[in-house]
């Protein structure tokens, strides 16, 4: 059975040894966040902070900060499964046919067992504040020079206003007063999108911020699916069976029934404002921004609830592992776009926008170049800055070993392709215009004459097979 909700969740970690309850008094102001990172650095366990000065919520930190957990909480070791679900689901056996098939991606609604499931109530109806206050609530000041207070790990709800999908997105949002707060919607996510079609139309858009929920929504909620299909769907093909979810009180969404905290309200384009900075993901502050402002109109709570949050600043934190999952599942769909691509590697220290690895099965010159072109235009790959392509013999995952193949296999002159005038990432520090620069490609596969290389190929030194039965057969004796 899938885990329903986050206190399930935690009871979980605790019993696996992935757990620490921290019971000394600590301080929301700073002191929860230098904790988190230090532990994180260190990889270490989840925390739950159940002393919190001036309030009575307790505050869960890290909780994905590992493989371990993500497996517990995911309830699988094989990431890559949920990818293949949804390549099963759509019966697409080339991927001519893809595009036509993701149209189709929200009727998969139909199918009962991972449909979303409308309920009546749920623990986050237990209470329901009218006057509500983000004061009430244990949200953390990261970094020393940040704004002001930030709530990191919200799972952003809205509705396309045309097609209605539904969609969950992490997105930061500074706190202003009791009521008010800075959405960063970037430029590239669908949150923004929708914000983008209502503002056209002049209107305010509808938000929900879900705070704390079952492992498998939360991961939908950061996982890049494909356009057009709804994020509570894709939680439940996650967790192989639909989530309950409840209406809201005063705007018009539905969010999941077993949430620990449901902030309402929504986001005026007549109401943009400077936020920033903040001390994110790539290590450095991001510096000040104009964004919309989000209207707290009402707060659905359980009785005790979980705050649930994440610290970001210079890898490797807890992201990464999340960025890792999110790596490994879509594999199979990047094989399905792509089929030549044999694995894919997103490094953690390259804060994932900034840098992939692919290996390829190579059958013809310039195919490592043609991958590269196909994967930026892919959704989020479209953001990421440096392309790496090396053959199916090298292991992606072993920075070692691509390194060797980039100093072997590539001649600058000829391998090294540079795009000016592209996408890039909101947050990347290096781009010389905000949300615009330039992608650097790296073919690192062995060339062949008809790509130019006119020597004869180097044979790869290699152990014989005798001498390596032989040590194989004696390893033992050697006391080594």
């Amino acid at each position: 059975m899938p885990i329903e909700e986050l206190g399930e969740f935690v009871k979980k970690l605790e019993e696996a040894g992935e757990l620490r309850r921290v019971k000394t008094q600590v301080d929301t102001d700073l002191e929860i966040a230098e904790i988190l990172r230090r532990v994180m650095y260190a990889k270490g366990p989840a925390l739950l902070f159940e002393n919190v000065k001036n309030y009575d919520i307790p505050v869960l930190g890290n909780a994905f900060g590992s493989l371990k957990r993500l497996e517990l909480g995911l309830e699988t070791s094989d990431f890559t499964e949920i990818g293949q679900r949804i390549v099963d689901m759509t019966k697409m056996d080339i991927p001519t046919g893809f595009f036509d098939k993701i149209k189709k991606l929200p009727e998969l609604s139909k199918i009962t067992d991972i449909a979303p499931k409308m309920q009546k109530s749920g623990p986050v109806t237990e209470i329901f504040e009218d006057l509500p206050s983000f004061e009430k609530i244990p949200i953390l000041k990261t970094w020393h020079k940040d704004a002001a207070k930030f709530i990191t790990f919200g799972l952003v709800a809205t509705k396309h206003p045309q097609t209605q999908v539904r969609n969950l997105g992490v997105y930061r949002m500074q706190i202003l007063d009791k009521t008010h707060a800075i959405m960063h919607w970037q430029k590239h996510k669908r949150g923004a999108h929708h914000y983008d079609i209502k503002k056209d139309a002049g209107d305010k858009i509808e938000v929900a911020v879900i705070i704390g929920a079952d492992p498998a929504t939360v991961f939908s909620a950061v996982a890049p699916v494909p356009e057009g299909l709804d994020k509570y769907i894709f939680a439940g093909i996650v967790r192989k069976s639909g989530i309950k979810t409840v209406k809201c009180r005063t705007v018009d969404l539905e969010v999941p029934a077993n949430a620990e905290l449901v902030l309402e309200g929504y986001v005026d384009p007549a109401d943009i404002r400077m936020e920033g900075p903040f001390g994110d993901h790539t290590g450095y502050y991001t510096p000040p921004e104009p964004y919309p402002v989000f209207t707290l109109t009402g707060i659905m709570r359980r009785q005790k609830p979980i705050y649930l949050t994440t610290i970001v600043g210079k890898p490797i934190l807890e992201d990464a592992f999340i960025g890792k999952v999110i790596e490994r599942s879509f594999l199979p769909l990047i094989k399905l776009f792509q089929p030549e691509v044999v694995d894919f590697s997103m490094p953690a220290a390259g804060w994932f926008q900034g840098m992939a690895i692919i290996s390829i099965k190579k059958r013809y010159p310039g195919q490592a170049k043609k991958v590269m072109m196909g994967l930026w235009g892919l959704g989020q790959l479209a953001l990421t800055k440096v392309f790496i392509v090396v053959d199916d013999d090298i292991n992606v995952h072993d920075m070692d070993q691509v390194i060797w193949a980039v100093t072997t296999r590539t001649d600058a002159a000829r391998d090294v392709m540079i795009i000016n005038n592209a996408p890039t990432d909101t947050l990347d520090p290096a781009s010389p215009l905000l949300n615009l620069g330039s992608k650097l490609g790296i073919d690192a596969t062995q060339k062949t004459k008809e790509e130019g290389y006119q020597r004869e190929i180097q044979e790869l030194v290699k152990v014989d097979e005798d001498t390596m039965n032989l040590v194989d057969a004696k390893w033992s004796s050697y006391g080594i």
